[in-house]
């Protein structure tokens, strides 16, 4: 390709038709025509004994004048012994870091949740994410850079019409959103690593605890003493609800956890219930001994199967509504305890009234072991320890208080 040297390319030089080539405009500049008459810009200079070449941009959209300015800041440059490419691509780094430095908080959450939302368990999880930050901390900070967010601003948050001493549940979860999303902005350079929201050594200096603040509501449960009465009312109630409310009373599980049970999950010769991870509050398999009272509500249910639910609700292919069973104890008149209340009933009662260990009857409600030592030694699940603890629990529902209930101080080790 030849280059043809011209001293200050005029108009038509520049934008009449020429043959593919470069063009000299003077100090280094160069007007570049390529074979289909595509037109650019060429700086072109020697740096340490080596000659370089660095574009400056098409013509369409830099014009003859902005070219000469940008080689004339690349001569001074090259003046001071700098490579123009290394700076030119120092410029852009650092704009990415100043535009970075804008990302505002509102766009790392949103970012957070949608890099999040495929590991949480259902939908909802992340709904509940975008509504407490929208609520809460959007109006304060949403649209604040994420790098300028600081101590002052999370306090505004927690603070803003006393939300840490009378929504302290609440609160903590929003913090704790914050701190997870100021922690992503780190991690993906939008601010530095230090986290205004953080509780240990921070924060903790600042509010109260929330054990301090937080009165804990228990779910109102019936007193064990009165159970084989209202099982034996529950009984004559010959409605799926009535039917559903005894096995959760009998298995000690979840409301959930029994009217979303589909049939493909029991195993009646067996006489186990295995409920998928997916629905468990742990996220894990957890495996049920069905007492002989607990399988024949399911084979009684059986006989009027409608659908992949072992309790169909009304709407088709649909499960029992989760009002099924408090609107039941509605019809009881029994506004004071509820259908929750039942696994501290079946708790209480294994404390109380069993020798069975504390293990089994944990585990018996499928509760997390939060010690992480324990954890990691426990291989199974005590399945026939926690069936025969079901069975005697079975019994005691039914009103059959001597078959295996014996005194306290006269029992043997289960």
């Amino acid at each position: 390709m030849a280059t043809r040297a011209i001293h200050q390319l005029k108009g038509t030089q520049i934008t009449g038709k020429k043959e593919p080539g470069r063009y000299a405009d003077g100090g280094g500049l160069y007007l570049q025509v390529g074979p289909t008459g595509g037109r650019a810009w060429l700086f072109r200079f020697m740096l340490n004994g080596k000659s370089r070449e660095m574009g400056l941009g098409p013509l369409h959209t830099v014009d003859a004048t902005q070219a000469r300015n940008k080689a004339a800041e690349c001569r001074r440059l090259v003046l001071d012994g700098i490579d123009p490419l290394v700076a030119r691509d120092a410029d852009k780094m650092q704009k990415l870091i100043e535009k970075s430095r804008n990302k505002t908080f509102r766009e790392c959450a949103t970012a957070y949740i949608d890099a999040h939302k495929t590991g949480w368990k259902n939908d909802k999880h992340a709904a509940q994410w975008s509504s407490t930050l929208d609520t809460y901390v959007y109006p304060i900070f949403g649209d604040l850079a994420a790098s300028a967010v600081d101590t002052s601003k999370v306090m505004e948050v927690l603070e803003a019409d006393k939300l840490w001493k009378t929504k302290t549940e609440t609160a903590t979860r929003v913090r704790g959103r914050i701190e997870k999303v100021l922690d992503w902005a780190a991690a993906r350079g939008y601010r530095d690593n230090t986290n205004p929201a953080r509780w240990t050594g921070h924060l903790d200096k600042l509010l109260p605890r929330p054990s301090k603040l937080r009165k804990v509501k228990h779910h109102a449960a019936l007193a064990y003493v009165e159970l084989p009465a209202f099982y034996e009312q529950l009984i004559a109630d010959t409605s799926g609800a009535a039917r559903a409310l005894q096995l959760i009373i009998l298995t000690a599980t979840r409301t959930n956890e029994v009217l979303q049970a589909k049939w493909k999950e029991f195993d009646l010769d067996s006489k186990v219930w295995t409920i998928p991870g997916s629905r468990m509050k742990a996220g894990v398999e957890h495996r049920v001994p069905l007492s002989d009272a607990a399988v024949k509500i399911i084979k009684t249910q059986l006989n009027t199967k409608q659908n992949d639910f072992v309790f169909p609700g009304a709407k088709e292919k649909k499960p029992l509504s989760n009002m099924a069973c408090l609107m039941l104890l509605g019809r009881m008149q029994r506004d004071d305890i509820t259908v929750h209340g039942f696994r501290s009933t079946f708790r209480d009662w294994a404390a109380e009234t069993t020798n069975f260990s504390r293990e089994v009857a944990e585990m018996a409600l499928a509760h997390t072991i939060k010690d992480d030592t324990e954890a990691a030694y426990r291989r199974g699940d005590l399945l026939e320890k926690r069936r025969a603890l079901m069975n005697q629990w079975a019994d005691y529902c039914g009103g059959k208080f001597g078959a295996k209930v014996t005194p306290i101080g006269k029992r043997k080790a289960a």
